[in-house]
């Protein structure tokens, strides 16, 4: 005979028979053999006749397990985990954990459909959702599976006669507004020895035959290193957003455009899949960008869950309070007062926030609180062997928590002691900075990082400008050594401009601070003038230490711009200070960095016994760091001085010290060094994959100046491995995203190298007397090392054009600035004027049919900046930039950033 199934079933069953079988086929094929077999089975069981004779030999086992509208989406390890536990004899009881919306459910329904061989008397589906009251759990689960209420014995043992000999799966759903429940679970593992258990619950059951499965978060892209689209689409959280978006809006595709967004929102939402259905709900409505943009209020945003969704579920608030609300008074409190951490936290931040806000003891201790909220799924734990344990709420769930403290009244109070304890933990860390536990103060401030800043932001806000100063001039070294000096200007800007009234000494310390990061990131005069100001106060107090301090820094900006003989005169006259102070840490620090001037003056023999000195200092201080730093110093001028073995041991003692440090800077350095000795020694293969690590630590890092560096570095090994094409553009790019960050002479004179190679003797001559008038201006000469190259290079220019052609070329290169000289390829005079001549009027037509505007990006991105950058330069969006570059790559036929610099160099668009 004929069955009509229905149209939904049909498909289902259509698009799992094997390719080439159709319907017609069906009766010559075992239903067990099709994938999703027993699922299949039922739906076509579910449309037959009651009266249908079986036409078919079916081998298959009973099931209730409700039918998924839509596909699982990722989740192949979690799948193939919790099968394989679920597998073994010893687990009888495993339960899912995860916060609302983590897909625990539907992970649970997908493992029990694949495990149905495995269960002879089948597998059941109890949803426990829709009860409140533990004693309602054994007659849910009887009810599931058809057992009757007897006269004589109790539904328990009802239950348990039932399934005393079953080889059988109950799934329960929801347990953990049941929980008081678990101890039944136990009797019936107990009396039944055949019977397995998949849970899915917020909370552990604490029960001894319990394993726990945590369910992750979807997988997610790295945001600060996108792959391309294909590899993007193909993470969990991605593909499920995707899916999604499509089922509504067919036509969405992730694209250049919009794929950081989309990575962001997934990101953002921690990767729960409720969460990223909730967000795609609205593309309808907002593309990415926009949607992103709303992300800020999540809670508000998330509303448009399914109708055919349970309750809880239709919007994201629903969801986390269905936990709240499941939590006793005391575990709310702690909860809502963890929703003030940003980042996660240790154990000991939360009880010392605690501590500080209760007047007496709690009901139940802090660590107890947040066992039970990590047994919850309101808290995550993550821990290393060397760390103290930290634990995390997810975004999404701190919204809540955040909403919920300001309903509370406790915000002000809250935010105050968290404030309060990431203060004294600063200056705590600033403290020991120069011992030996540098390294681990380090990683804790690195970890504690998101805090700081909540806690710097709030105390901005609230108009605590005092106390503002002090966290941020604690904070001063952690900002500097961790390349976080953009934010540590920033934040101390901030704070200055709040500062009427604040102690003198403090303002004073907190302007020397401010301007030695100004200083460092190339804000020369702004960094020099807060520095003076600085050292003016201390004057005005009398403060010997704090006048050493400011000289000190205000060295340094002095040889950020490169002022040696400045820098020189104020690192000695820090040294008096410090030394008439006892301070022996600055001393040592004072010490190397006026060696390091003197070596970038030539003096080599007093760079030994300065840095020396700082060497024995700092390592009886313990400081690992400095020890680093000064003997790097040393390898140095060891290796300028032509001492190439010697450098060498001193270069791979340096690498092992910057190891220790843990800070990215050190190490960045120290590899750029070792890179440069074992280029001298013609390693050349070596050289360069020392250079591009180096290179790389710079580029996370974000230092602009030292990137610049290290690209001329790989200009040098580029040229020594005969590959002058390349070596040129990087170069160029080079000194064109240096700008006078960074000593820039070695780039200057290598460029002169490879183009006097390539035939542009002329334009090279010109280069080296730019670099050559910048060495005399410096006071910085060649190092003796580099000496013997450079003479017969330049030897050879003379010859070839000639001493009347090279004496012409040499005094106009003497008389140019290097960015005039960068640009000077052909025959020009430029002409000795005692002030600059006023700029000339841009053309009115570009090459390439490039427009005003987009030679102006092409101008920006050409020095280096970023599209971010280049937006704000310009006060445009980001997208619109990337529009632009995409036309002009478009009009000037690149593809690359690299090769658009050298387009604009060529061009003479800069």
């Amino acid at each position: 005979g004929q069955v009509l199934l229905s149209q939904t079933t049909r498909h289902l069953v259509e698009h799992h028979l094997p390719a080439g079988v159709s319907l017609r086929d069906l009766g010559e094929h075992r239903l067990k053999d099709l994938p999703q077999k027993s699922h299949l089975f039922q739906l076509v069981i579910a449309d037959l006749p009651a009266d249908f004779p079986p036409l078919l030999t079916l081998d298959t086992h009973p099931h209730n397990l409700p039918v998924q509208p839509t596909p699982l989406i990722g989740r192949q390890r979690e799948v193939a985990a919790v099968q394989q536990l679920l597998l073994r004899e010893d687990v009888r009881l495993l339960t899912l954990t995860g916060p609302g919306g983590s897909g625990k459910t539907r992970l649970g329904l997908h493992v029990a459909a694949e495990l149905s061989d495995h269960f002879t008397d089948g597998i059941y589906f109890v949803n426990l959702a829709p009860i409140s009251d533990a004693e309602l759990v054994v007659p849910t689960i009887a009810q599931t599976l058809g057992v009757k209420e007897s006269a004589t014995r109790s539904m328990v043992e009802q239950l348990q006669a039932f399934l005393q000999e079953k080889l059988l799966l109950l799934v329960l759903d929801n347990f953990e507004q049941v929980v008081s429940a678990a101890p039944r679970l136990s009797d019936l593992l107990a009396s039944c020895s055949h019977l397995k258990l998949l849970v899915t619950s917020r909370a552990v059951l604490h029960l001894s035959a319990e394993h726990e499965f945590a369910v992750p978060p979807l997988s997610l892209p790295d945001l600060n290193h996108l792959p391309d689209l294909v590899t993007l689409s193909q993470y969990e959280a991605v593909a499920l957003f995707i899916a999604r978006a499509q089922a509504l809006k067919p036509e969405f595709q992730v694209s250049h455009a919009n794929a950081p967004a989309v990575a962001e929102i997934c990101a953002r939402l921690d990767g729960l899949p409720l969460a990223i259905e909730l967000a795609a709900a609205r593309i309808k409505l907002l593309p990415p960008p926009a949607l992103l943009a709303r992300l800020g209020q999540r809670l508000a945003v998330l509303t448009s869950g399914g109708r055919d969704a349970p309750a809880r579920q239709q919007t994201l608030r629903k969801t986390i309070e269905w936990s709240y609300q499941l939590l006793d008074a005391e575990e709310q409190r702690l909860f809502r007062r963890l929703s003030v951490f940003v980042g996660g936290c240790t154990l000991q931040a939360i009880e010392a926030v605690c501590a500080a806000l209760d007047t007496q003891p709690p009901a139940i201790p802090v660590l107890d609180g947040a066992a039970s909220l990590l047994d919850k799924s309101l808290l995550r734990q993550t821990e290393s062997e060397a760390e103290e344990p930290r634990f995390v709420i997810l975004e999404t769930i701190r919204e809540y928590g955040r909403e919920a403290l300001e309903a509370s009244g406790e915000a002000e109070v809250t935010h105050q002691a968290h404030a309060a304890y990431y203060q004294a933990l600063a200056e705590e860390a600033e403290r020991a900075w120069n011992g030996p536990q540098q390294a681990g103060w380090l990683v804790r401030l690195e970890q504690e990082h998101d805090n700081l800043r909540a806690a710097m932001n709030w105390l901005l806000e609230r108009g605590e400008a005092e106390r503002a100063l002090r966290l941020g001039t604690a904070l001063w070294w952690f900002w500097y050594t961790q390349e976080h000096m953009n934010e540590g200007w920033n934040e101390l800007s901030r704070a200055l401009e709040r500062s009427e009234g604040v102690a003198v000494q403090l303002r004073a310390r907190a302007l020397w601070a401010a301007g030695s990061l100004a200083g460092s990131l190339g804000h020369v005069e702004r960094g020099e003038m807060l520095c003076k100001e600085s050292l003016a106060l201390f004057r005005g107090i009398g403060d010997t230490k704090g006048m050493g301090d400011a000289t000190f820094h205000l060295a340094h900006v002095a040889f950020a711009r490169w002022d040696l003989a400045a820098a020189r005169s104020l690192f000695e006259e820090s040294l008096v200070s410090f030394r008439e102070t006892g301070d022996k840490t600055l001393t040592a620090w004072a010490l190397n960095a006026l060696a390091l001037v003197v070596l970038y003056q030539g003096e080599y023999a007093r760079v030994h016994p300065l840095a020396e000195q700082a060497v024995e200092i700092l390592r009886e201080l313990g400081d690992t760091t400095g020890v680093a730093m000064a003997l790097m110093t040393l390898a140095q001028v060891v290796f300028w001085q032509g001492d190439l073995a010697r450098a060498q041991t001193l270069a791979e003692e340096v690498l092992a010290r910057a190891s220790e440090t843990g800070i990215t800077s050190v190490e960045a350095l120290a590899l750029a060094l070792q890179g440069e000795i074992t280029l001298a020694q013609s390693e050349t293969t070596t050289a360069r994959l020392l250079i591009e690590q180096s290179h790389t630590l710079w580029q996370e890092v974000g230092n602009q100046g030292m990137i610049a560096g290290t690209r001329s570095l790989l200009g040098k090994v580029l040229a020594a491995q005969g590959d002058h094409t390349a070596a040129r553009t990087v170069y160029e790019e080079s000194l064109l995203r240096g700008l006078a960050v960074v000593d820039i002479t070695p780039t200057l004179e290598g460029l002169a190298v490879v183009v006097a190679t390539q035939g542009e003797t002329t334009w090279a001559v010109r280069l080296w007397a730019a670099a050559a008038a910048l060495r005399d201006s410096l006071g910085a000469p060649l190092p003796a090392v580099y000496r013997a190259d450079y003479e017969r290079c330049v030897a050879a220019a003379r010859a070839q054009l000639g001493e009347q052609a090279f004496a012409a070329a040499w005094a106009e290169g003497r008389g140019m600035t290097w960015e005039q000289a960068l640009a000077a390829r052909g025959p020009v005079t430029i002409p000795r004027e005692t002030h600059p001549a006023p700029p000339t009027k841009s053309p009115a037509t570009y090459p390439d049919g490039l427009t005003a505007r987009e030679v102006e990006v092409l101008r920006l991105l050409a020095q280096g900046l970023t599209d971010a950058r280049i937006a704000e330069h310009l006060i445009i969006s980001p997208r619109t930039v990337n529009t632009h570059l995409k036309t002009i790559y478009g009009k000037i036929q690149v593809s690359s950033r690299s090769a658009a610099t050298r387009y604009a160099i060529e061009q003479r668009l800069i």
